[in-house]
């Protein structure tokens, strides 16, 4: 097991005051009900956006808490890395608007795009910035504002998609024989699966235009049961790399945040990782998917709950359009 070099010191989330049922989805006109939204993906309610709530403005109510239970003020943040697939604006980064709200003057900032492994990707460049001596304290986040994207009649995805930000603090371990910290990590992609979950249009290769929304081609679009094969395969590839590079197997996970897809897809990772679901943190019936935003507002939840305190090992493990996946231990 390496000598870590970064660990999670502080935690924070923040979601849209808007509750959206099942109930109200169906009262929509949509082709659904509560029962089968519950049994296909274990989404009982999800927070939706509304005038006035933006990306930027739910990440920074989330980076206070966690910089707050980090003990640390906006000067000493050096990086701030912000993981999104819907930013408020397409120029500049989401991250330069937080660090302006959090008043982070001497940061960095910038948005890694890796869908629902965004917050992975970006914990993952962050450590490697503190590993590199370029960087002692990065702020890393989570964010989305997933109803933005979605079309309100297709069931295939607006009983999904939710809005939320999550936040977390990395710091450089001091300690040189101190066991707490990131043990592992891992990342991969595969861009030949693109279709199978994207925004056709509103790119720079087809903008914008009467015909795209006409089209709905501005909005994603998933093929569920391919998705969900390969979300399976790669989450279960991933909790075995991480494991390994740990150097420690599945009895030692006290808890396993996978990104909050959907119960099946959870269920199915467990299962691969032979943990049983009591030491599997679930909260997507609370909050739907919230992609980049899913596992640090899931660990925030844990942490809040007691679930995860000083000594606990977490295994985190994500899924994404891309498509992306990874994964990461830390011991607290």
């Amino acid at each position: 097991m390496k000598r870590p070099l970064a660990y999670i010191a502080g935690t924070g989330h923040a979601v849209p005051k808007q509750v959206v049922t099942n109930a109200d989805i169906a009262a929509m006109g949509v082709d659904t009900n509560d029962q089968w939204i519950i049994e296909r993906t274990g989404i009982r309610q999800r927070h939706i956006a509304k005038h006035g709530e933006t990306l930027a403005s739910l990440s920074a109510e989330a980076s206070r808490q966690a910089m707050a239970r980090a003990g640390v003020q906006a000067g000493e943040i050096d990086v701030i890395i912000l993981g999104t697939a819907t930013p408020d604006h397409l120029l500049p980064s989401t991250a330069v608007e937080i660090q302006t709200l959090l008043g982070c003057t001497r940061a960095a900032a910038f948005d890694v795009a890796a869908a629902c492994s965004g917050w992975l990707y970006a914990a993952i460049v962050g450590e490697s910035l503190i590993a590199s001596g370029s960087a002692d304290t990065v702020l890393v986040i989570g964010a989305e504002m997933l109803s933005t994207i979605v079309d309100w009649t297709d069931r295939n995805t607006c009983i999904l998609f939710a809005d939320g930000a999550g936040a977390t603090v990395l710091r450089r371990s001091r300690d040189r024989t101190a066991a707490k910290g990131v043990l592992s990590s891992f990342m991969r992609s595969d861009g030949a699966l693109t279709e199978l979950l994207w925004r056709p249009a509103g790119g720079a290769a087809e903008p914008f235009s009467p015909e795209v929304f006409e089209q709905k081609r501005q909005y994603v679009r998933m093929a569920g049961r391919e998705v969900f094969k390969h979300a399976v395969r790669s989450m279960a590839e991933a909790t075995d790399r991480a494991l390994d590079a740990a150097k420690i197997t599945a009895a030692d996970v006290d808890l396993l945040i996978p990104h909050q897809a959907n119960v099946r897809i959870i269920e199915a990772t467990a299962k691969h990782a032979g943990i049983s679901m009591d030491k599997v943190f679930v909260n997507v019936d609370r909050f739907g998917n919230t992609s980049a935003a899913s596992i640090p507002i899931a660990l925030n939840d844990a942490v809040e709950q007691g679930r995860v305190r000083e000594g606990t090992t977490v295994l985190f493990a994500a899924f994404g359009a891309g498509f992306t996946w990874g994964s990461l231990v830390a011991r607290f």
